[in-house]
C-alpha cells in the first residue's frame, strides 16, 4: 500500500522504517525536513515538505497516518488536512489521543466524507525490530482495507479491531493505567530491597533476571529493567523525576466517571506528582503536626 507517515518522532520513524522495510511506499513528512531527508536518503521514502505536498504524492483514497502529541498539534493538521483531502480519504491517528477527541475529529471529517480511524499504538523504541501492538477504532470497513499495513507493523496476532470510533484510543488508556501500575509496583519492591538489611549483597540486575525465568512476576518491563541496572547498578545517573503523558490521568477519570474503584491506578499516578517536588509544604505540614501534638523532632530547613 502507499501511505504517508506525517510526524517522524521516535514512534513514527521506525513505524516509517517498518512499513518501508514490508514493501509498502511511503510518504514521509515532518515538521523539521532533517528527519524526512534521513528516511529518504536511508530507507527510500519520498520526502515531502509540506502537508499540500504530501496529499500531491498520494493517490486516491489518500492514507494518512498522524505520529503526533496529543492535543492541540493532532487538531491543526486535522483542520489542514480537511481541506487538502477529498471524500473516501483516510485519516489514522496514532499518537496517544484522548478517546472522546477521536469523537469529536471524526464528526468533523465526516462533513467532509473524510473516513478517521484511532489507533493505539504500543512497542515504544523496540517496535521497528519487534513489532507494535495495535488497537483500532472506526469503521470496520476501513479497518479492513487498512489491513495489510497492521499486518506489516505488528508481531503476529498483535493487532485487534477494538470497534467503533475512540476504542482503539480507549483500549491504549487502559492499557497505559495498567502499565503505570506495573511500574509502581516494580518500584516499590526495588526500594524495600534498597532499604534491606542485605542491600549491600544484592546485584539487581540479577534480581530482575532471576524473576524473569519463570516466575509469575516476569514481563518485559522487567527485562528492560534489567537492561537498566546493566548499565547503572543503583540508578544513580537518574533522578527519580517521573513525567506522565496522560493516559494514566484519562484512565483514572474514566474510572471515577463510571464508579470503578482504581486505588493502584490512583496511587501510581500521584506517585508520579510525588516525584517532581522536593520539600513539598503538605509533608511539612505533617511533620509540623507531629511535632506539636506529640513532641516528635523535626528537621530545619537548609537555609
Amino acid at each position: 500500500m502507499k501511505i504517508a507517515m506525517i510526524g517522524l518522532g521516535r514512534m513514527g520513524m521506525n513505524m516509517a522504517k517498518r512499513l518501508l522495510r514490508g514493501g509498502h511506499e511511503l510518504v514521509a513528512y515532518n515538521r523539521t525536513p532533517e528527519k524526512t531527508d534521513t528516511l529518504v536518503k536511508e530507507e527510500g521514502a519520498m520526502g515531502a515538505y509540506s502537508l499540500a505536498e504530501v496529499v500531491d504524492k498520494l493517490e486516491k483514497p489518500r492514507v494518512l497516518w498522524l505520529m503526533l502529541p496529543a492535543g492541540s498539534i493532532v487538531d491543526d493538521h486535522i483542520r489542514a488536512l480537511k481541506g487538502l483531502l477529498d471524500s473516501g480519504d483516510i485519516i489514522i491517528d496514532g499518537g496517544n489521543s484522548y478517546y472522546k477527541d477521536d469523537e469529536r475529529r471524526a464528526d468533523i471529517l465526516k462533513e467532509s466524507g473524510i473516513k478517521y480511524v484511532d489507533a493505539g499504538v504500543s512497542g515504544g523504541i523496540w517496535g521497528l525490530k519487534i513489532g507494535y501492538c495495535m488497537m483500532m477504532g472506526g469503521e470496520r470497513s476501513v479497518f479492513n482495507q487498512l489491513e495489510p499495513l497492521f499486518k506489516t507493523l505488528a508481531p503476529e496476532n498483535g493487532y485487534l479491531y477494538c470497534g467503533g470510533t475512540g476504542s482503539g484510543h480507549f483500549v491504549k488508556m487502559v492499557h497505559n493505567g495498567i502499565e503505570y501500575g506495573l511500574m509502581q509496583a516494580y518500584g516499590e519492591g526495588f526500594d524495600i530491597l534498597e532499604a534491606s538489611p542485605f542491600a549491600e549483597n544484592f546485584d539487581y540486575q540479577k534480581i530482575a533476571h532471576l524473576w524473569n525465568r519463570g516466575s509469575v512476576v516476569r514481563s518485559w518491563l522487567l527485562e528492560l529493567l534489567e537492561d537498566a541496572f546493566a548499565r547503572d547498578p543503583h540508578l544513580q545517573e537518574i533522578k527519580g523525576y517521573v513525567e506522565d503523558s496522560g493516559e494514566g490521568r484519562w484512565t483514572l477519570q474514566q474510572a471515577i466517571d463510571t464508579d470503578v474503584p482504581a486505588p493502584v491506578t490512583a496511587m501510581a499516578l500521584f506517585a508520579r506528582f510525588r516525584s517532581r517536588k522536593e520539600n513539598t509544604f503538605s509533608e511539612r505540614v505533617l511533620a509540623a503536626l507531629r511535632r506539636e501534638f506529640g513532641g516528635h523532632a523535626v528537621k530545619t530547613a537548609d537555609k
